[in-house]
Formats: structure tokens, C-alpha cells, sequence
């Protein structure tokens, strides 16, 4: 059938999202779902951690109009501006002062925690730097904390498990229905593709000042003929392991991939390969984007 999607469902050692502070007090982002808190990396975090590192965001324009939005006009549009095959809604387009919305490419889900949470507080504070400072001045850092400027704080820490779904429109790459510009070419749609390609491969985040390696270690997915996040009712783990169901078996068995990083990250590691017969994480996604090129005939 044609192709008209790619779509991955990604298995990821990832931390979370934070939300608003209360004082010096910081709360990971959570759901409520079947009757437990889970942790997230919110879809619109990783969306724009993708854009950035896939080199999607290079020629970003901005303006500020009431707030801040991307700029489009009829000479600079998703055919010739990368930064803007993420969507946009641009509510002052010429002299009409025209409002123009084009959704994205490509559609994320929520990165949901595969366990219920755990409370782990971290306490920090800013001693070495008060410290110095009461020490150039003259002052006790025991007696003239406020003084020097200590500042104790603490935050909710999560790392752990975490599944997300990725599907581009294929169709869509490149195109812009809002304007008559010639839309980009061949090439130029399955570099953007493989772009975003690259960047889940080996995503990293930086949260609250920490790098965190976020890459898949485990991946399933290919092109396909529907439009629609295909494993994402399918891939789950509990207890450390994969479940290998018969609904996924027979989704994968569709056409499409399994790839794991091996390092014993699943405590059914063993059951995986055997059962799934998965690739190296580097032959999927190397395959994966010469699919792509195979696609947009490049």
C-alpha cells in the first residue's frame, strides 16, 4: 500500500519536565492515570529539544506582536524555512494583517513514565559560592547566611523509563498550503526527515543544568500507510521488561523494525532478541533514512 507516514514508537532513560516552583521547592510534571502519578517529558519539550538539535531551528525567525511568534510571510514559508516545518500560527502576515496557522509535520506524544512515582527530594545549596563571597568580605557564612547569600533549595528528581510516538506526515514535508511558493525539493524534504531522524537517535536534554542522555533503547516502527502513532497502544514495560505480546509481534510483522540498544537495560534482554530479532540501533535508523531518501526518490 502506499506509503504516506513514518512512525516510531521509542523506549528512552529519560528525566522529566519540571513545573512552576513553589519558593525554592521544584515538582517534576506528572499525570494521573489507572490509578497511579506518572512522571513526563511533555510533547512540546521534546518537540522543541528535536528541532533544536536536528539543526531544524538554524534559520528561526521571530517577532514579537502581543507575543512572541515565528515569522512568516509569502517569501519566508515552510517550502524555504526549516524552523517552520514544525508548524506555526502567525497572527500579522502583510499588510492585511492576515492570520495564517499551518499545523506540523510531525506529532509527538507525552514521554509517560513506565512506573508510578517515586519521591526522591534532592537537597543543594549555593555553600562554595557563599562561602567565597563571606570570605572577601569579611563575614560568617554560619552567622551571616543571608548576608552572603546562601541559598538552600531542593527539587523532586526523576530518571527513569520513559515511552514516546513519533509519526511525520511524508506528505506534508516541505509543502505550505498558505502560500504559492514552489514547494522544496526532493532532496531538501529528506534531509529535513532524516534530521529529525538523527536527533531522536541520539537526543540528548539539558535539565536544570545537567546533560541527560536521552537516546532509544529500544525503537520500533518504519514507514507506513496510515497516519497515526501505530505501537503506541502496543510497547509498555513493567518491572524492568519489555512486554513481547501477540498484538505487537503482529503490528511489527507489518513491514516495520525492531532495534535495541544492547546493555542489559531490560531485565528480559535475552527474551527481546529472541523473540523480536532486533537490529542494532545504528543499522535501524541508517536504514531507516535510506528508506527515507527511497521515498522522496533522492
Amino acid at each position: 500500500m502506499m506509503k504516506k507516514s513514518l512512525t516510531l514508537t521509542v523506549v528512552a532513560n529519560m528525566t522529566s519536565n519540571y513545573g512552576e516552583s513553589l519558593g525554592n521547592v521544584a515538582s517534576v510534571q506528572k499525570v494521573f492515570k489507572k490509578g497511579n502519578t506518572y512522571t513526563i517529558k511533555s510533547r512540546e519539550s521534546l518537540k522543541n529539544a528535536i528541532m533544536v538539535q536536528s539543526g531544524m531551528y538554524d534559520d528561526l525567525q521571530v517577532t514579537v506582536d502581543g507575543a512572541t511568534q515565528k515569522v512568516v510571510s509569502e517569501d519566508l514559508n515552510a517550502t524555504n524555512c526549516r524552523a517552520l516545518e514544525g508548524g506555526y500560527m502567525n497572527t500579522k502576515v502583510g499588510k492585511e494583517g492576515l492570520t495564517y496557522i499551518r499545523n506540523s509535520s510531525f506529532y509527538l506524544t507525552d514521554a509517560i513514565s513506565c512506573e508510578p512515582f517515586v519521591l526522591e527530594n534532592r537537597f543543594h545549596n549555593n555553600l562554595y559560592l557563599a562561602s567565597s563571597y563571606a570570605k572577601a568580605n569579611g563575614k560568617n557564612v554560619q552567622n551571616n547566611a543571608k548576608d552572603v547569600g546562601l541559598m538552600p533549595y531542593n527539587y523532586e528528581y526523576d530518571k527513569s523509563f520513559k515511552i514516546y510516538s513519533l509519526t511525520i506526515d511524508l506528505n506534508k514535508i516541505g509543502k505550505d498550503e498558505n502560500f504559492n511558493s514552489k514547494e522544496a525539493s526532493k532532496e531538501e524534504k529528506a534531509d529535513r526527515v532524516n534530521s529529525i531522524l538523527e536527533a531522536v537517535e541520539n537526543l540528548n536534554l539539558i535539565v536544570k543544568g545537567n546533560l541527560d542522555n536521552a537516546e532509544p533503547l529500544f525503537v520500533v516502527g518504519g514507514l507506513s500507510d496510515r497516519m497515526t502513532h501505530r505501537f503506541e497502544n502496543v510497547v509498555n514495560v513493567s518491572g524492568g521488561k519489555l512486554k513481547i505480546t501477540k498484538d505487537l509481534k503482529d503490528k511489527i510483522a507489518k513491514g516495520y523494525k525492531v532495534a535495541l540498544l544492547e546493555g542489559e537495560n531490560f531485565e528480559n534482554e535475552m527474551e527481546i532478541m529472541k523473540e523480536l530479532n532486533p537490529v542494532s540501533m545504528l543499522e535501524f535508523f541508517d536504514n531507516l533514512k535510506a528508506d527515507v531518501k527511497n521515498y522522496f526518490e533522492v
